[in-house]
């Protein structure tokens, strides 16, 4: 499958990766070991040995390089072998593994895995998940045996709340919601408005408790290749967004294979929102995770099973007037992977492009 390599993906949540320990993880297809240098420092390398494959992070680390398991060779942070204990100790020019740029933002251990120079000011902005930030944050991570695009999907279209979130995260008026779809530059938003509804339970919770009619929002954006965050909440009928109850849904896709997703997700709890006692945090969390883990994880499995190898476009997909934002984002993601393999091209010797 063809990625957006020149991108910024999270790798995983930073304290993942441990000093003195290695963490290993395939992203975009390709085996990544991360660890820390003695200063706290995060890298990531390609997670095989060039000499007989092995993977890196069955070693171990010696003086801030990793040394592989099998015989013995040292690749220091920059992926260049430091040591070859073997004979004369002659280094081979090709002893070497690809080594990634990474940046630590926001919690989390992010990376560029294109050839295009790195810029870290294309990192997605989760400042509210930063410390000091002064949110109430809790956070999980998951893997969806689905294509990250089928995940992006489920995301851009909420109108499936009132029906596998029935209750939960959805009521039955929702459905009357049409999606308003815009693009403010790189961003791709997708807003609903749902007023005089059924209050969900996770927001009962949230706001009153009385099981009465709010009016409720899910303003979802999404920032390309797979970001994304989520305003949501509910008020009293024609009251205002400050006197309701809200929270930032932080959600993140890092593709595994063509068929698996890295999905990371948060919660962000405004400041001088109602506080939560351990109870409700806990059915909370319980009520996150049957969302998750019981409802939308099993139907994106199955999405893809049913889907296969088969491309989605050739499959001829019904479409209705919820599919604006994930239509969009189909073809905007299209749009960039071309862009980027048109610029990979031209960069190739004219022998290579012409077949020669």
């Amino acid at each position: 499958m063809t990625y957006l390599r020149n991108a910024w993906y999270v790798a995983c949540w930073s304290d993942e990766v441990k000093k003195g320990e290695m963490f290993s993880r395939t992203l975009l297809e390709e085996p990544v070991v991360l660890y820390r240098l003695t200063d706290g420092t995060p890298v990531a390398l390609q997670d095989r040995c060039p000499h007989r494959f092995i993977p890196l992070h069955l070693g171990s680390i010696k003086n801030d390089a990793i040394e592989c398991c099998y015989h013995g060779l040292q690749f220091d942070c920059t992926g260049k072998c430091v040591l070859n204990p073997h004979g004369d100790g002659k280094i081979p020019t090709a002893a070497r593994v690809r080594s990634y740029p990474v940046a630590e933002r926001h919690g989390m251990v992010w990376i560029w895995m294109g050839d295009e120079k790195e810029d870290p000011a294309l990192i997605s902005d989760y400042a509210v998940l930063d410390q000091g930030s002064g949110y109430k944050t809790s956070r999980g991570k998951i893997t969806i045996d689905a294509n990250y695009e089928l995940v992006a999907e489920n995301l851009l279209d909420l109108s499936h709340a009132p029906f596998l979130h029935n209750g939960l995260l959805g009521s039955p008026e929702m459905t009357e919601a049409a999606p308003v779809v815009r693009e403010e530059g790189s961003v791709l938003h997708v807003d609903r408005w749902m007023p005089n509804v059924s209050v969900p339970g996770t927001f009962d919770m949230l706001f009153r408790r009385d099981g009465q009619n709010v009016d409720a929002w899910q303003n979802m954006s999404w920032y390309p290749p797979a970001c994304f965050m989520l305003d949501v909440g509910v008020q009293a009928p024609g009251e205002s967004r400050d006197r309701g109850a809200w929270f930032y849904g932080v959600h993140i896709l890092t593709p595994e294979t063509a068929r698996t997703t890295h999905y990371h997700f948060a919660a962000a709890f405004p400041p001088g929102g109602p506080e939560l006692d351990e109870e409700t945090n806990k059915r909370l969390g319980e009520m996150r995770r049957i969302a998750f883990d019981e409802q939308d994880k099993p139907i994106l499995n199955a999405q893809q099973a049913a889907i296969g190898d088969e491309d989605f476009w050739d499959m001829k997909p019904v479409l209705l007037n919820v599919d604006a934002g994930p239509v969009r984002m189909r073809r905007k993601l299209a749009q960039l992977i071309a862009q980027e393999v048109a610029r990979n091209t031209e960069k190739l010797p004219s022998a290579q492009t012409s077949g020669a």
